[in-house]
């Protein structure tokens, strides 16, 4: 039997909704949508909501929007049904009610992020601790000490001991094998890189070597010293080398695929830098195809540096994918659907409404209060004394009326900025909330936050304002 579902609405709305309710009606869920009268949403109270609801026979459960201040406990208690507040804009209805994946489990991983820290050699100790310590924040299982050619770390043994004392697990990254034996019996966790020609470090100390070839894209050698380790019955990685584009990149990739057809079982390392440093585009959408090339050819070990400015949250990235990937390959699905951390730029559903939809809705406004949504055509401001369309906010300043508060001029003034921000790249906005970056940005709440549809308090458009009161 269907679960009857209530969608209470405010009677502008109304039309919006009965559209929504009719596409998700089903066997499974009988959408009925009721209104108590009230125009807009948030301004239904507690009171009103008693006084004025109307709730069919076998309700289980009824939606308020999002926008509801209300008192859902009290609700619940009155009519015996459970309410609940439900999201903020009625184009998420769908997912809210399980038409669209539900929320994924995205606690698990299988992946090990190495960071970088690449000058460590010309770093004190208390340097040292306070980079580790925001790069495990951002999701580094393992500190890795970049040592500088011709540059020495005397403070090296009492680096590891110090990161040990402070919970991190340590790598060293040296072309230097005397530095490299001083790691390993120092305690070190990893080495990179140990080849055919200094493999025996790895029997002077505890550490796990990361195995490069010989000579640059020897796939040979790197087989000798895989070999040489699985005879020694010891932890290691391999890592093919990623190139930069135009040096060898394409190639590059082939050889993981190559060591991964060939030996379906060893542990790989990929260190992704040289894509995302040394190249001039954003790292969300290269971390994300890295994470998809890591995912199917089962890479379960990544070294990532954050040099350079534009690479800021390239541990952030590859935290959040690690997760988003091995969700989606544990449910044989795309990685579609599995959060939005990785999608900086755009939106899958930027806009929330369509211009007609807005159109409908302007012109039957009877306050004076401005609402501000963003459509296909361009940011919509209005009110009962107009409606307006623009691509700037300074096509739009002529037609608002401000000069009786200057508090609420800015405040539109940063709502229509957002608005534009949003239009332009196809971004999802709603007023009075910030404009999600995802994982690259920390806006109000966590890029998971922006997926759960939690209450937030009452923004700017709510509150008492000698404009609009």
């Amino acid at each position: 039997m269907a679960k009857r579902v209530v969608l209470v609405t405010g009677s502008l709305a109304e039309p919006r909704v009965k559209r929504i309710a009719g596409e998700l009606n089903d066997a499974e869920l009988e959408p009925i949508v009721a209104s108590v009268g009230v125009k807009v949403a948030a301004l239904m109270t507690t009171d009103i909501v008693e006084r004025r609801l109307k709730l069919p026979e076998g309700a289980d459960r009824v939606i308020m929007p999002g926008r509801f201040r209300g008192d859902l406990e009290r609700l619940s208690d009155f009519f015996g049904t459970r309410f609940e507040r439900g999201p903020d804009e009625i184009a998420d209805l769908p997912e809210y009610l399980g038409h669209v994946r539900k929320k994924p489990d995205l606690s698990q991983y299988n992946m090990t992020i190495f960071a970088e820290i690449v000058d460590a050699t010309a770093m004190t100790i208390d340097q040292i601790i306070e980079r580790s310590r925001k790069l495990r924040a951002d999701g580094a299982d393992v500190i890795d000490l970049g040592c500088l050619p011709d540059s020495p770390f005397p403070h090296l043994e009492a680096t590891i001991e110090a990161l040990h004392a402070d919970g991190a697990r340590v790598s060293v990254d040296s072309f230097n094998s005397e530095e490299l034996s001083r790691a390993t019996r120092a305690g070190g966790d990893f080495l990179l890189s140990l080849s055919e020609k200094n493999i025996s470090i790895v029997d002077e100390g505890p550490a796990a070597p990361v195995l490069v070839s010989a000579g640059a894209a020897d796939m040979a050698s790197l087989d000798r010293v895989i070999d040489i380790m699985i005879a020694k019955g010891r932890p290691y990685y391999a890592d093919p080398i990623l190139d930069p584009i135009h040096y060898g990149f394409a190639a590059s990739i082939a050889r993981y695929y190559d060591l991964r057809m060939r030996r379906p079982d060893i542990p790989i390392l990929m260190g992704i830098g040289n894509l995302t440093e040394l190249t001039d585009a954003d790292t969300t959408g290269i971390n994300a195809l890295l994470m998809g090339i890591c995912s199917e050819l089962n890479i379960t070990a990544v070294l990532a540096v954050q040099v350079s400015p534009h690479c800021r949250t390239a541990i952030k990235e590859f935290e959040y994918a690690r997760r988003e990937y091995y969700a989606a390959k544990q449910a044989n699905a795309l990685p579609q659907g599995f959060g939005g951390g990785l999608m900086a730029l755009r939106d899958r559903k930027g806009f929330a409404s369509t211009p007609e939809e807005i159109a409908t809705l302007a012109s039957q406004i009877r306050d004076a209060n401005y609402r501000i949504e963003v459509a296909e055509d361009g940011v919509h401001i209005y009110n009962r004394d107009g409606h307006h369309v623009g691509q700037d906010p300074f096509e739009l300043f002529p037609h608002i009326d401000t000069r009786a508060d200057a508090g609420h001029a800015f405040y539109l003034g940063v709502e229509t900025a957002r608005a534009e921000i949003a239009q332009k790249l196809g971004k999802r906005y709603a007023q009075d909330e910030p404009l999600e970056f995802g994982i690259v940005a920390g806006t109000k709440g966590s890029a998971e936050d922006a997926h759960a549809m939690k209450f937030k308090e009452a923004g700017s458009t709510f509150q008492k304002s000698s404009k609009t009161e």
